[in-house]
């Protein structure tokens, strides 16, 4: 089985930070957005991955082969990007006719057996209950938990069960059989050549579709939610906090996870916050934030912040959304 990951997206949503990183490489936790992703399906057995790359892909490329030196990894460039259905279609040469795929995109992040999944003997798709289903793949599904039709965004749901961007396919060859339907057939959604829309071809084609229910679902897509995400995957993982014997006159409240090589004096840090590697701070008071690495913050206080890496920050009190390579001066 190999793994599809689709990151080719330009996170717009979570700009000024994606101008400079991919949204994917973003710190989480002690992490990044991918690094989640890539453990737990490497954790469960799948060491082949197929990664779909687009903006600032060579970020992407790098941090991998840097981070999993022992996975077999293939990188696939997206010149254009035309949807989630259009990328994993660039993966078709390297999956095997009979070859079962795991497709999980890029900027989804769930509790759910993987391992449990995998071993399934049928397609599966994650599904999660949400209050508005009309911004997600909706899936409906019969009383014997088979699931008859999925639906791209419709803009009257039958159901409040959502596509997570999560599924199991055993069907790979009627699944590249249907991508290739779509976009020959022009058949967009919302401009895009849908995944979703590729399922519901499977489904019409006699493919057989069976569903797991994620435990919790994490938005990583805009500020405030990455925030969220953030103090809740914190409170899971526990924080890491590396160098602590070295933080002069400084109170930590946990959950906190510190990168290595940090300089850290005369600051209060946490609850619910995530800095990067060798970022200095003094005079600092900090929750609710993640920093990005080999920042530089003095004499601040900062209260649900997202902060880029390679950043100078010095003055005042402020809720703040700052990009890499930004020096500001608050005083």
């Amino acid at each position: 089985m190999k793994a599809i990951i689709p990151v080719a997206g330009a996170g717009t949503k979570l700009r000024p930070h994606t101008y400079t990183q991919p949204k994917a490489l973003i710190p989480l936790a002690g992490k990044t957005v991918l690094s989640i992703i890539v453990d737990q399906l490497y954790e469960a057995g799948i060491n082949d991955f197929i990664f779909i790359l687009g903006y600032l892909g060579d970020k992407i490329q790098d941090y991998i082969k840097a981070k999993y030196p022992q996975l077999n990894c293939h990188f696939i460039y997206q010149n254009e990007r035309n949807g989630t259905a259009y990328a994993v279609d660039l993966a078709k040469e390297i999956i095997g006719s009979d070859e079962e795929v795991f497709i999980v995109l890029g900027d989804t992040i769930a509790e759910y057996n993987v391992k449990e999944v995998i071993e399934a003997p049928f397609s599966m798709l994650g599904l999660k209950k949400v209050d508005d289903p009309r911004n997600f793949g909706v899936a409906e599904i019969d009383e014997k938990g088979v699931i008859t039709r999925v639906v791209e965004k419709p803009a009257i749901p039958k159901s409040n069960l959502a596509l997570v961007g999560i599924y199991k396919i055993k069907e790979t060859s009627l699944l590249f059989s249907c991508i290739k339907r779509i976009i020959e057939k022009g058949d967009r959604t919302l401009e895009e050549f849908s995944l979703t829309d590729a399922l519901e071809c499977m489904i019409q084609r006699g493919a057989h579709f069976k569903f797991f229910k994620v435990q919790s679902w994490f938005d990583c897509g805009k500020k405030e939610t990455l925030l969220e995400s953030n103090a809740t995957l914190l409170k899971k993982f526990g924080g890491k906090v590396a160098g602590i014997e070295n933080f002069e006159n400084t109170i930590i409240i946990p959950p906190v996870s510190i990168g290595e090589g940090c300089d850290i004096r005369n600051s209060v840090i946490g609850p619910n916050v995530s800095i990067g590697e060798h970022t200095i701070l003094n005079y600092t008071i900090v929750k609710e934030s993640i920093i990005g690495s080999y920042s530089k913050l003095y004499d601040v206080v900062l209260d649900d912040s997202l902060i880029g890496s390679d950043t100078g920050i010095k003055g005042e009190t402020r809720s703040l959304n700052i990009g890499d390579n930004t020096d500001i001066d608050l005083g």
